[in-house]
């Protein structure tokens, strides 16, 4: 069954604005999980929405102790 979004309540709308924006939401029926709402379409990643996220150490490339032997 497919139904419009001009179809539907409110706050339905609100849920599948929510779930469009990365969001999952999962409907509870006698405090258990019965229904997932997530989205079909494919998020294109955002250039430079990991900055930061990952780091180098300044002695990245430096030898580690447990191979200076060979390196000598």
């Amino acid at each position: 069954m497919q139904i419009p979004l001009t179809e539907v309540s409110e706050e339905l709308v609100c849920l599948v604005e929510t779930v469009l924006k990365g969001e999952e939401i999962v409907f509870l029926k006698d405090n258990q999980p019965v229904v997932k709402l997530t989205s079909i379409s494919k998020r294109r990643p955002q250039f430079g929405s990991a900055k930061g996220l990952i780091t180098i150490s300044d002695d990245f490339d430096e030898p580690l102790e447990d191979f200076r032997e060979y390196m000598e």
